[in-house]
């Protein structure tokens, strides 16, 4: 019997993975992650019901672009010229082939 995965998508465990990744590097203290993240699940669990997928690892995605704006280690704007330049080169990119970012 072939086991489940442990994530739904693999952006899931991307983002896990590079959260603890930066814990490990140092950048900051676990007990400091789970309480902004305990804190945005809370915010976030008012207004729906949380089932451990999308919506957690949206919470989780949150909490780590807030938390990385407040160390100084990605503003707000950069991070959304990172996100447009992926999601053109996404959209660019025919199906079946690796995403790539253009030099720039």
């Amino acid at each position: 019997m072939k086991p489940e995965p442990v994530f739904e998508a693999p952006w899931h465990a991307q983002v896990f993975a590079l959260t603890v990744h930066l814990n490990e590097a140092g950048h900051f203290d676990w007990p400091d992650w789970a309480g902004r993240f305990g804190a945005t699940l809370k915010r976030h669990g008012l207004a729906k019901e949380l089932n451990g997928g999308e919506d957690y690892f949206a919470a989780w995605l949150e909490t780590l672009e807030g938390f990385l704006d407040e160390i100084g280690m990605a503003a707000p704007e950069d991070v959304s010229v990172l996100k447009a330049a992926w999601e053109a080169a996404y959209l660019g990119t025919p199906h079946g082939e690796p995403v790539e970012l253009a030099d720039g």
